[in-house]
């Protein structure tokens, strides 16, 4: 069973023909509502691929807060772990372009009450996936904890912040894009690796994403895929590559798969609508 301990947000997602610049007002079309938050789109990324998750995190006492809790459960997802306090649940106000690219302001609510992690670590949690829309704290202390119990530590260092040297040393695997791999003040995956990850992933968008695993360099191409709404793709790519990290596939193969759960998640408006199922993840691998 993997630990997931992050975010659970309300996404209103609005489209638009293009990215407004700052200060310009931009005419949409539509607004819908979604479940998100990178902490549970993680879970169900990785639910939905046959990984057992147990989610740990905090929601509202409002309606968002149930529809929520609802959502994971619905996902066949171990909520016994996810908190409900006085206030409002984490929303996500996300702007989507017609060419597929997106503008996301977060209000975290009740993620800023995100649980610590057990006095003794559950026996049955056999990897921990951790992300920064919780307070950094909590995620140092959830990291430590589980090192602590020899479980390998995961961590998608989104949305960037800086991070303390004592976290990095931690973690057997760091997920980032190009702008947080920047932001670590790394020239590459090989550099941040330097930092004190075990091995670091890095995506690149189009253009697939690269890795190292400690001995060498891995190239993931994109696979191609008509782009509909990026939302959620980086959370499909590192819920995809927990589940087949668990589930004993190779590094390779999991980056494989990751990188096309990823793009088939592009493929529907939502952060979660497009994360593939494992029977869908397997076809669309056997027709490359």
């Amino acid at each position: 069973m993997i630990a997931v301990t992050g975010s659970l947000n309300i996404d209103l997602v609005a489209r638009v023909p293009r990215i407004p610049r700052p200060g310009e007002t931009v005419l949409g079309s539509t607004l819908t509502r979604h479940q998100g938050g990178k902490g549970g789109n993680q879970a169900v990324a990785a639910a939905r691929l046959g990984a057992a998750v147990r989610f740990y995190g905090a929601v509202g006492d409002d309606g968002f807060g149930a529809e929520l809790s609802e959502a994971l459960r619905d996902e066949c997802i171990d909520t016994s772990g996810l908190r409900r306090v006085a206030g409002a649940s984490g929303c996500a106000l996300i702007s989507v372009a017609d060419d597929g690219e997106n503008a996301i302001s977060v209000l975290p609510g009740a993620n800023q009450h995100a649980p610590l992690p057990p006095g003794v670590w559950p026996r049955e949690l056999r990897a921990l996936l951790l992300q920064l829309e919780i307070p950094l704290p909590t995620v140092v202390a959830w990291a430590e904890r589980a090192h602590a119990a020899g479980v390998p530590v995961w961590l998608n260092a989104a949305p960037m912040q800086a991070l303390p040297p004592e976290l990095l040393a931690l973690l057997d695997l760091l997920v980032v894009n190009e702008g947080e791999l920047a932001a670590l003040g790394a020239a590459d995956v090989r550099a941040a690796a330097a930092l004190g990850p075990r091995r670091v992933v890095a995506t690149l968008g189009g253009r697939g994403a690269v890795a190292w695993d400690g001995r060498q360099l891995l190239q993931q191409p994109a696979h191609d895929i008509w782009m509909i709404d990026s939302t959620g793709a980086g959370d499909t790519f590192t819920g995809a590559l927990a589940a087949s990290l668990v589930q004993g596939r190779g590094f390779d193969e999991a980056l494989h798969r990751a990188g096309v759960a990823a793009a088939l998640a592009c493929g529907k408006v939502g952060a979660r609508e497009g994360m593939p199922t494992a029977t869908e993840l397997d076809a669309e691998i056997l027709a490359e």
